[in-house]
């Protein structure tokens, strides 16, 4: 590209960040003003400032009322924040236990491990009123280690712990503790939770293998567990977790991704590295945690305390268990972030297959072969559904690749839940979680395909609200598309970012870091994670603070003569309106300042010293998307180059997909009926590990898309013996029997199909039912 032409582009592309900085100062003002006007309206004008409901009275009474219930919750408030820095120091001292709800025991500690890391693996007792199923498939939950501690998975009964247990199946879960062992990496880590797993299966080797959940980074490292322990691991579950960094929502309206930007904005991954320096090699989980506080500061600074002062004889217990896990900081190793950073936030690289674990075989996600669940929300603004998904369009490429591979891959979508609320929230864990752990073994059962997973609310036979699984078939290009406004270019920026993240790293290496190394030692280290913000504001106000002594009487006193005052309802009503409009002042200013970082961004990554890196970026990419044909995929052409070899599995395969009913919705319950099929006629199906199973399925339905004809004229040549003929009409005249089968009427597609294949096969045609083959074992 010529200077005059990256020139022009240049200029072309400033143009559209001011205006999308444009219309997104617009909409911030609007979404302002609004709010404003919300917490003003219906109400009766009183003067400049306020308004109050229709027949409210303001008078000396009740304003006196109201200024002792404003000093009664104002004092409990603040003797609930001491308690709250009373719990943090003890549970510091104790060596921050993981905030699970449940009892549990010890079964690995992987710091007596060979390469020691600090990671455990737990057996969750379940409750007294719970039996669970040793023979059923065992869970094992991986919670994040991204500043905090574990145990939010089982945080509380509705959860995802508490679902799985009452689903009847053993669960496990992997924590850490709050100091990393020394030399400990992520590699380390994960062929510790390697171990992990082997062991569950060894503890319930009569059961399929365990179901791995990974919340948030713990689902990059559930990936990576999988890949590298195909053969151990089962089902994959990953709740909002980040896999393709660098993807993100762009548009005209809200901007929703703010963090995707900040590896740019600080210049790379160094400043992790400088964090770890002055640690003394470790790295505070303080930092993150704060970076997440950052993102919101109306909560962070207002509406959490605020909620706790208007509720403040309610509120306190939920604010301090909360507040148990979100005040709990963890370390890392250099070594540790460091990886992170590099591979991850900066270098996007774990779906690329360039990350080696510690036998230096890389890290592919292709190499995953039991189905994967991706759970993302459309309110999650630190790993929104471009992140969660689009990691499939890089490694897959194309929907024949997934079905070719085998692999069957479910989204489920929420539209409301913040990230935490994806697996924290009891409402998320009673819906989504619990669906989840209900469809684990009828989704083994699916074609290759990528699927949406629907769960609709219905009203159940005892009144009470009940949910209906739905699965339905999508094509990867089309997910890609209605995710992808902008067909990713917004991604390009992040490729410059990478390469000038290398260089600032390399400097920082060179120049800074030996000094800053020999500044550093365990001394100044643990006074800077003592006076971090969010730790001393907890011990500072805790009951290490001797001039706090008269506080926790003085609200034991106020508690005792704690007063409601009936008349007081217009005062608080004010306050409310004017919390509101805090609230809603705090939002504008992260609404323009994640704006201005934003148009910032992407005016400093596409100027024309750094754009030849994204154009290096597209050139690398620009394979992969110069086929447009499906047919000339090399996975098609494979499969259609094998249409006449194979043998009685490929034959029922390709029958199986001939006969089914394609692109139609999938009830759960019609999955379940699957599988009655299945067991019910399991002599004369193949026995065949079920990866295996899907792979051949898979390569079978291409032939049988894309030749269809050729496919059924070509099954004789994969029964060459007569017993595998006659197997496999047996088999079809005994389905067509089935009552089960025959509860939906076939079409017309159906029972043309059917009646090829008899006739290839040397059968009489077949007398048609009233209904038939709707549940053909797929």
């Amino acid at each position: 590209m010529d200077a005059a032409t990256q020139f022009a582009r240049s200029q072309e592309i400033a143009g559209n960040i001011a205006y999308v900085l444009q219309k997104r100062a617009q909409n911030a003002v609007n979404q302002y003003g609004k709010r404003l006007r919300e917490a003003v309206s219906d109400g009766v004008r009183m003067d400049q400032s306020c308004t109050l409901p229709p027949g409210a009275q303001l008078n000396p009474l009740s304003a006196w009322h109201y200024a002792v219930d404003v000093a009664q919750r104002s004092l409990l408030f603040w003797d609930t924040m001491r308690e709250r820095g009373t719990q943090y120091v003890e549970n510091t001292s104790q060596g921050l236990k993981p905030v699970l709800h449940f009892d549990y025991d010890v079964v690995l500690d992987g710091r007596h491990f060979a390469r020691p890391v600090n990671y455990a693996l737990l057996h969750i007792k379940p409750p007294e009123d719970v039996i669970v199923d040793a023979n059923k498939r065992p869970y094992l939950i991986i919670d994040p280690r991204a500043g905090h501690g574990p145990g939010i998975g089982g945080f509380r009964d509705d959860s995802q712990v508490g679902v799985a247990l009452r689903a009847g199946h053993p669960v496990y879960f992997v924590v850490f503790f709050q100091n990393p062992e020394p030399g400990q990496t992520l590699l380390d880590v994960c062929a510790a939770e390697q171990k992990f797993v082997t062991k569950v299966r060894s503890l319930h080797p009569d059961s399929a293998k365990p179901a791995i959940i990974g919340n948030c980074q713990g689902g990059w490292a559930a990936m990576m567990l999988a890949s590298s322990s195909a053969e151990d691991t089962g089902p994959i579950v990953i709740n909002g977790a980040p896999m393709s960094y660098w993807s993100g929502s762009w548009s005209e309206g809200v901007g929703d991704n703010p963090m995707r930007y900040a590896g740019g904005l600080l210049g790379g991954t160094w400043l992790a590295s400088f964090a770890s320096d002055l640690g003394n090699g470790k790295f505070d989980g303080a930092y993150l945690v704060q970076n997440f506080e950052y993102l919101n500061p109306a909560n962070t600074l207002w509406d959490k305390y605020y909620r706790v002062y208007d509720n403040i004889d309610t509120e306190p217990p939920r604010f301090l268990e909360f507040e148990r896990w979100w005040g709990g900081y963890y370390l890392m190793n250099r070594e540790e972030i460091e990886w992170i950073t590099r591979n991850l936030f900066i270098g996007n690289k774990l779906w690329s297959g360039t990350v080696r674990g510690v036998s230096g075989k890389a890290f592919d996600l292709r190499d995953i072969r039991s189905p994967i669940v991706l759970f993302a929300s459309m309110g999650d603004n630190i790993t929104p559904p471009q992140q969660a998904f689009n990691w499939v369009a890089d490694l897959y490429g194309s929907t024949e690749e997934i079905k070719a591979r085998g692999q069957v891959i479910i989204g489920l979508m929420d539209q409301e839940a913040g990230h935490l609320g994806v697996f924290v929230s009891g409402k998320v864990a009673k819906k989504q979680h619990a669906q989840i752990v209900n469809v684990l073994e009828a989704i083994e059962t699916l074609a290759p395909g990528l699927y949406a997973m629907l769960i609709d609310e219905v009203n159940g036979d005892d009144g009470k609200i009940a949910y209906e699984v739905t699965f339905v078939e999508h094509r990867l290009e089309e997910i890609a598309q209605h995710f992808n406004r902008f067909k990713r270019e917004d991604e390009k920026p992040f490729e410059a970012v990478a390469e000038l993240s290398e260089f600032n790293q390399r400097a920082y290496e060179m120049f800074a870091q030996p000094w800053v190394q020999w500044t550093s030692n365990e001394v100044t280290a643990r006074l800077l994670r003592e006076i971090h913000p969010l730790r001393s504001q907890r011990w500072a106000w805790s009951d290490l603070n001797p001039w706090l002594a008269w506080l926790r009487p003085a609200a034991n006193a106020v508690k005792a003569s704690r007063q409601h005052a009936a008349d007081i309802g217009p005062w608080r009503e004010l306050e409310h309106r004017g919390s509101e409009m805090i609230s809603a002042s705090l939002d504008y200013y992260r609404a323009m300042r994640d704006a201005v970082a934003e148009s910032t961004f992407f005016g400093v990554y596409t100027n024309p010293f750094l754009l030849h890196f994204a154009d290096r970026y597209r050139e690398r990419n620009a394979a992969a998307s110069t086929v447009t044909d499906p047919r000339e995929l090399p996975f098609v052409k494979e499969a259609l180059a094998s249409i006449e070899q194979g043998g009685y599995d490929e034959a029922v395969a390709r029958a199986a997909f001939l006969l089914g009913r394609s692109g139609e919705p999938l009830p759960l319950a019609r999955l379940a009926t699957q599988r009655e099929l299945i067991e019910a006629y399991a002599e004369y199906l193949p026995s065949l590990p079920a990866d295996q199973w899907r792979r051949i399925r898979g390569e079978q339905e291409l032939i049988a898309t894309y030749e269809p004809q050729q496919a059924i004229a070509t099954l004789p040549a994969l029964l060459t013996v007569p017993a595998d003929r006659k197997r496999l009409l047996t088999l079809l005249d005994r389905l067509l029997g089935d009552s089960r089968v025959q509860s939906v009427t076939p079409s017309a597609q159906q029972w043309e199909a059917l009646q090829r294949i008899r006739a290839v096969l040397g059968a009489p045609p077949a007398a048609r039912p009233v209904a038939v083959l709707e549940h053909t074992p797929t």
